[in-house]
């Protein structure tokens, strides 16, 4: 019989959740990387990397499952159409040249880093499903709920917590363990998780449940 999901204790229960680190590079996260480099203020997404390490020390405690997503740009424009890259050309506070494959900036702060066991997914567009493995991955360790955290909270988070709700995961994304270079911006993608995709509990709510 299937488990209905209509509580955050169902929800995040560790046997079926898995915890999604999105985007918290080098270049998103440190100073003098691309991102500032850019433009944009590297406050709010170093203020979510504590946040983002209890809630991973909690779900490695507990078991949970854990997946580190990041970006992923081939060099000359090997990832980009057209259209892709017309559009990262002009984003605000960013560049068609973050995270290119294999340089310092593509990789994980040293704060998140994966350890052995932990899934490591690379992606080539905001979503962290989009032409990736990590569905597959998920349903072989039967995970049905989706803890999204990371980068930025309007753009790579919210396409992945959309394009997991599709895919028939319960999302959960709590607020203080994701970041935008605006504000505005962070707070009405969280509103969308209210409305239509899934909830926004405080971080200390999912690890009082497990027993945290």
């Amino acid at each position: 019989m299937r488990t209905t999901m209509d509580t955050l204790a169902r929800q995040v229960d560790p046997a079926h959740t898995a915890i999604l680190i999105v985007d918290m590079q080098k270049d998103f996260c440190t100073p003098g990387f691309g991102a500032e480099q850019a433009g944009r203020d590297m406050g709010p997404a170093n203020r979510a990397i504590p946040h983002i390490r209890r809630l991973l020390d909690g779900a490695r405690a507990v078991g949970a499952a854990v997946a580190h997503v990041g970006f992923w740009t081939l060099p000359d424009n090997g990832s980009d159409s057209d259209t892709w890259l017309w559009k990262r050309k002009g984003a605000t506070v960013s560049s068609p040249t973050l995270c290119i494959a294999g340089t310092e900036g593509a990789r994980f702060i040293d704060e998140l880093a994966p350890v052995p066991g932990e899934l490591e997914i690379r992606k080539h567009r905001y979503s962290a499903f989009t032409a990736t493995n990590l569905d597959l991955l998920l349903r072989a360790r039967d995970v049905r709920t989706l803890i999204v955290t990371g980068v930025s909270t309007n753009v790579c988070v919210e396409t992945t917590f959309r394009a997991g709700f599709e895919l028939g995961y319960a999302v959960v994304v709590p607020p203080e363990t994701c970041a935008s270079w605006d504000h505005d911006l962070h707070e009405a993608a969280l509103a969308n998780v209210r409305h239509r995709f899934g909830v926004t509990p405080p971080l200390q709510d999912i690890l009082t449940i497990w027993g945290q």
